[in-house]
């Protein structure tokens, strides 16, 4: 009884001990940044500024939202690969970087070697979107006419190796069709063109596809989700449009330098995935289209993996490369 009592004074002698180490693990900086690595107004800055000031209440210190766009991200990833690993500057990932390293060989910085899961923020599908004159009324038509017209029909994406260019290509594989790409200098040139009719069709990102549709500029035909989106209810998923294994989603989630201290990783995720399950904050994102998930770094780290896994298959069937 004696030693049994003289352990647990010892346990908890050990445990007293600790416990500054671990309050100092978990001790923030007072300023804390998300590194945007795109410029303002897109869905990873849209994203950032909506949980920035929910987490700098959670928290109790300053959080600032930093845009460092360039070189495809790298710029920005640079900034967070290259920060002290205590929990005070952290990446606001995407999917390109799951992808980039599958079509940029030559990529410096990537998961999970320079950075650490924390949690998968949201999901937005995309939006196959179509010019409201077309004579295709449905995948099926789209499908039918790249068929009886191989190599003769083309996509608009919003560039090179970006989300709305595989998800083209993943269509493609798909249907087995054979449909050129043209890649333009961002999303808003893609389905200018596609609603003034100079280019059929696009993929595009459910958030900013949404409103054109909505405004008649474009036809949708079909939403890449598992499901069909609240904010389109109306619109079919590919599967029911009648393309299998075509769930394409870009996402958007917190990631840390490599390294960066277990106790700080489990705080931060802890009060994201509070924060994402606001109502206040479901209704935010709903309203863009976009899917809140709040997960664990686990489950991040399992998504990305996944995603790497699909899209290599992608990349290696349309020999997608980015010197």
């Amino acid at each position: 009884m004696k030693a049994n009592r003289r352990a647990l004074m010892l346990g908890g002698t050990a445990a007293i001990l600790a416990a500054p180490f671990v309050a100092r693990a978990q001790t923030l900086p007072k300023q804390l940044r998300i590194v945007v690595p795109y410029p303002p107004g897109g869905g990873a800055d849209t994203t950032a500024r909506f949980i920035q000031p929910k987490l700098q209440d959670a928290l109790g210190v300053a959080v600032v939202v930093d845009n460092r766009p360039g070189a495809a991200g790298m710029i920005g990833d640079e900034v967070v690969a290259k920060a002290a690993p205590d929990g005070g500057t952290l990446l606001m990932g995407a999917f390109a970087h799951a992808v980039n390293p599958l079509i940029q060989p030559r990529m410096p910085f990537k998961t999970p070697d320079d950075f650490a899961p924390v949690s998968l923020m949201v999901t937005v599908p995309e939006l196959l979107v179509i010019t409201p004159s077309h004579p295709a009324k449905t995948v099926a038509d789209l499908v039918a006419l790249a068929k009886a017209q191989p190599g003769k029909l083309f996509y608009a994406s919003s560039g090179s190796g970006s989300a709305q260019h595989l998800a083209a290509e993943l269509f493609k594989l798909r249907t087995g069709t054979d449909i050129g790409h043209v890649p333009y200098k961002g999303g808003g040139l893609a389905v200018g063109d596609v609603a003034a009719g100079h280019i059929p069709f696009y993929f595009g990102n459910m958030s900013a596809a949404l409103p054109q549709a909505r405004a008649g500029h474009v036809r949708a035909l079909a939403v890449t989700g598992a499901a069909r989106s609240p904010a389109a209810p109306d619109v079919p998923t590919m599967a029911e449009a009648g393309v299998k294994d075509c769930v394409i989603s870009e996402w958007n989630g917190i990631l840390a330098p490599a390294g960066t201290p277990q106790p700080i990783i489990d705080r931060l995720y802890t009060e994201l995935a509070k924060i994402m399950r606001e109502p206040e904050m479901k209704a935010k994102f709903a309203d863009l289209g976009e899917d809140v998930i709040g997960s664990t770094p686990a489950e991040l780290a399992a998504f990305m993996e996944g995603e790497r896994k699909k899209w290599a298959e992608v990349v290696k069937a349309a020999d997608i490369k980015i010197e």
